[in-house]
């Protein structure tokens, strides 16, 4: 289906996001993953919602002012909650996988009432782990090795701190594409350590989303984020919710991962 794009200006950024379909509202957001990672999987949904999806501010299509700039799950939920008053949108449901999930939590939890059902899809909240301090070390060893060796290096060690390192399918391939080059500078540079050291506020996530579902891929049980994602339904009093595929499912089997998504919307 083709999308609407669209342009939207809020402080020290301009943000490009995409509309498709029609029904209840319902955004999906990655990070650093913009719109065209969940391209296939809001095609499979916009029959029965309006879905959006945007680059976030600095990646892809969505410029910033500042470069030097850190994204961080607040700045990032602000960016959200314009997008909803741009779409005269009180509240909506949001998807949120990897770093979105973190910027979806953010949302909740600084906008109270905005978000209806919250999915937080393998959130890499490394904090709540018990050996937090053993996974924030090997995140300030990924950023090393980026200013050291650059983005290939980069990737190589992000993937064995999150789990990929014996499996095939692991995180986006670096190839020569010059805006996942980019991209990808941005995000270990001023995105990879904000949203992993982010912590949850339970009582305002409670009190900003009528309902919140932690979601982990069939496929994940290796990764860290199934560890991150087992912590924060604990702390919530939730099961953890099965999604099809891994970490990035809505990519991998974007028509099953739809239909959970329905599923558990309408639950």
């Amino acid at each position: 289906m083709a999308a609407d794009v669209r342009a939207l200006d809020v402080p020290g950024a301009r943000l490009t996001y995409e509309v498709r379909g029609t029904g209840p509202l319902l955004l999906l957001m990655g990070s650093p993953m913009g719109a065209a990672y969940f391209a296939d999987v809001a095609d499979a949904l916009a029959g029965r919602r309006t879905v959006v999806t945007h680059d976030p501010r600095g990646i892809a299509r969505s410029t910033v002012d500042d470069p030097a700039q850190d994204s961080t799950p607040e700045l990032r939920a602000a960016d959200v909650a314009a997008l909803l008053d741009a779409l005269g949108a009180p509240v909506a449901d949001v998807l949120g996988s990897s770093g979105g999930a973190v910027t979806a939590l953010a949302l909740a939890q600084q906008h109270p009432g905005r978000v209806r059902t919250l999915v937080a899809h393998e959130p890499p909240l490394l904090g709540l782990l018990p050996d937090a301090a053993t996974h924030h070390a090997r995140t300030e060893l990924v950023v090393q090795t980026f200013h050291e060796h650059g983005v290939a290096a980069a990737w190589g060690a992000f993937a064995g701190a999150a789990g990929w390192e014996d499996d095939a399918e692991g995180p986006p391939v670096v190839d020569d594409d010059e805006g996942f080059a980019r991209d990808s500078a941005r995000f270990f540079a001023h995105e990879l350590r904000g949203t992993t050291t982010w912590l949850p506020d339970v009582a305002a996530l409670r009190a900003g989303a009528q309902r919140v579902v932690v979601g982990v891929g069939e496929e994940s049980a290796a990764l860290e984020t199934a560890a991150t994602s087992a912590a924060l339904a604990g702390l919530l009093g939730v099961d953890v919710t099965p999604f099809p595929g891994e970490h990035g499912g809505f990519m991998e089997q974007p028509a099953a991962f739809a239909e959970r998504l329905v599923a558990v919307l309408d639950d």
